[in-house]
């Protein structure tokens, strides 16, 4: 029997097992095996592959953003809206056949855009170019998902489905699960609050069908058997999604202002350039980037050649950003903006910046 079967099993026998106390370590178990199977799936494959056009596009820019959603959804005129890449753009499906990136460029940040190609039911189990499309979205720093505003929840639901089997996490974060394996000693389970969702029997079932029988396991939160094994299997994507729907110049106004109020949505009309600057505005949000200026001393801060960084940078971030080595002969910097209580403020190297601030930069 071959894997996709073997998934299909389990899954048929998930869907059709009821949920109750007396079942939970076996539904554990078959979850534990399904991430197993289904991790296999994703593994490159040995054989050569065949000679044709190059999928993977070198990463550039200061962010990444993967565009994806079933075909003719939209994704090649948004391309073709917001970047002065030409991405081919017809009323028929699986126009586009291959990953063609973009330049975005807002406020000084230069961030890149992957038109892939659209992606249909199955695609984890490699369906079109499914598993090609999947990998590329985990190299993102964001997924923007189109959806075709007149079935978006229906298109939603599956491609939410095809991301999460695949070990893409869309809007979550890392469970706080502290995990080492250990060479003797046996399993340790423990947890910081009242666990009602996993107990220790099961945590050890699960850990056995890893072949893992010397474990400590931390739970710092209420997390369930899937989170444990996320965090057991080490391989999932943590990635923010944007949600935009597209056609909104055909639904009626009530359904625009629902879709609109769902969160992390936005509704857009790539053909009747509609909404799409305040589309900009969540990419940037959504990214968490901010803008630092630099200045020399007795001269105006250079508005021009602003450096583009990630929230919750430091001093010392931008140190590095300037020149690997200069963080090594850093003495203090100035620093005028509103990450300070007064304008400029002698800060040191675990200063965190925020958007628009000014930084003068003194060495040794």
């Amino acid at each position: 029997m071959g894997i996709l079967e073997k998934i299909s099993e389990i899954e048929r026998e998930i869907s059709r097992t009821q949920k109750n106390k007396a079942t939970e370590y076996h539904l554990g178990v078959l979850k534990a095996k399904l991430a197993k199977y289904r991790a296999q799936l994703l593994e490159p494959q040995t054989k050569k592959s065949e000679k044709g056009e190059g999928f993977d596009v070198l990463k550039s820019g200061d962010a990444r953003v993967a565009l994806i959603g079933f075909p003719s959804v939209g994704k090649s005129t948004l391309l073709n809206v917001m970047t002065t890449t030409h991405s081919e753009a017809a009323s028929y499906e699986f126009t586009t056949l291959t990953c063609i990136p973009g330049i975005i460029e807002y406020q000084g940040a230069n961030i890149q855009l992957l038109d892939l190609p659209g992606i249909i039911e199955g695609a984890a189990q490699g369906k079109g170019r499914g598993r090609q499309v999947i990998a590329v979205a985990r190299t993102a720093d964001l997924v923007l998902m189109m959806l075709d505003a007149t079935k978006g929840e229906v298109q939603k639901g599956l491609l939410e489905a095809e991301l999460e089997s695949v070990g893409i996490r869309l809007n979550k974060s890392k469970p706080s699960i502290y995990f080492k394996q250990k060479k003797a000693g046996g399993i340790s389970v423990n947890s910081t609050c009242r666990l009602t969702r996993v107990d220790e029997k099961m945590v050890m079932m699960i850990l056995h069908e890893y072949k893992i029988f010397n474990a400590e396991v931390l739970f710092r939160d209420d997390y369930t058997a899937d989170d444990l094994i996320d965090v057991i299997t080490g391989s999932r994507a943590y990635i923010p999604c944007l949600y935009v729907y597209n056609k909104v110049d055909q639904v009626s106004i009530e359904e625009v202002d629902r879709l609109a109020r769902l969160p992390n949505s936005v509704v857009v009309s790539c053909n009747m350039r509609l909404n799409l600057e305040y589309l900009l505005e969540k990419l940037w949000e959504k990214l968490s980037l901010v803008r630092v200026y630099t200045k020399k001393p007795g001269e105006p801060p250079d508005f021009d050649g602003g450096l583009i960084l990630r929230r919750s940078c430091t001093v010392e971030h931008v140190c590095h950003t300037i020149h690997r080595t200069l963080a090594a002969s850093f003495k203090y910097s100035l620093v005028w903006g509103t990450s300070t209580k007064y304008s400029p403020q002698r800060v040191g190297l675990h200063h965190v910046m925020h958007d628009e601030d000014v930084i003068q930069i003194v060495k040794k």
